[in-house]
């Protein structure tokens, strides 16, 4: 069984920084690519980050990320992380982690977590 668990969501004022956190088991974390969505109240869950099963490949959401965000992996410890810098309270959202076998590091993911909470405060 699949198994995605996020963590390291909280409150945070605008400007400060999060490291989101996605543990994996159930799958073969080293051949999955890894992403991160989220979605705000009343809208739209969107693409935030996406990252190849090497990590040699890295992919954002340039509309809003604009350098800010990081993603990373360690497929020793079978995680992949989301560092987001200088943080706005338009980042208020509910953040996921998702993986698939055998889709490009932008989508379509087959496998989600249950998500962690970012609160951003102006």
């Amino acid at each position: 069984q699949v198994q995605l668990v996020e963590s390291g969501g909280g409150l945070v004022q605008a400007g400060g920084s999060l490291r989101l956190s996605c543990a994996a088991s159930g799958l073969t974390f080293s051949s999955n690519s890894m992403g991160w969505f989220r979605q705000a109240p009343g809208k739209e869950r969107e693409f935030v980050a996406g990252i190849s099963w090497s990590g040699g490949n890295t992919y954002y959401a340039d509309s809003f990320v604009k350098g800010r965000f990081t993603i990373s992996r360690d497929n020793a410890k079978n995680t992949v992380y989301l560092q987001m810098n200088s943080l706005k309270p338009e980042d208020t959202a509910v953040y996921y982690c998702a993986a698939d076998p055998i889709g490009r590091p932008t989508g379509p993911f087959g496998y989600w977590g249950q998500g962690t909470q970012v609160t951003v405060s102006s």
